[in-house]
């Protein structure tokens, strides 16, 4: 897979953990910055991601800043983005079976590297399912983002 990753200046000090694994797992990183600690803002990092990602150049994206609250916050925003905080492998990888999540967000503040290794190898490794349940479900996600496209776009 391709994966595109960013951060914030908060994120910066988590970022090559998270990089490094996603390459010891044979994927393809699409690293669109930061690069170094001065203060940036995370919805402008974050858009790099979500472009690449709605733009199908990636097949998933990752974003770290402090909390990964705030880049959630904003790749939600996207149309056809599903992000969610990963803080652990339970979440990563039922993020992905049950809800289709494409844009994984963690918190340099909270997990180290260790623990965010093994989020994203969950990340990467899980896959959506195929039950009548969850499909049914993230296609009411998908018609509740056209519903509200439309009334922002009638207004």
């Amino acid at each position: 897979m391709r994966i595109a990753i960013s951060n914030d200046h908060a994120g910066f000090p988590l970022k090559p953990a998270v990089v490094d694994a996603v390459r010891a797992r044979g994927h393809d990183v699409i690293d669109v910055g930061t690069t170094d600690d001065a203060p940036c803002d995370f919805p402008v990092m974050t858009r790099k991601v979500t472009d690449l990602v709605t733009s199908r150049h990636a097949d998933r994206g990752i974003l770290v800043c402090g909390t990964g609250v705030g880049a959630a916050i904003a790749a939600n925003k996207v149309p056809g983005i599903r992000a969610a905080v990963v803080h652990d492998t339970h979440v990563a990888r039922q993020g992905v079976e049950h809800d289709d999540v494409n844009v994984a967000c963690l918190g340099a503040w909270i997990v180290g590297p260790r623990i965010a290794e093994d989020a994203v190898v969950a990340f990467l490794s899980a896959t959506f399912g195929t039950g009548p349940d969850v499909r049914r479900r993230v296609a009411q996600l998908a018609e509740m983002e056209r519903a509200a496209g439309a009334k922002a776009g009638g207004a």
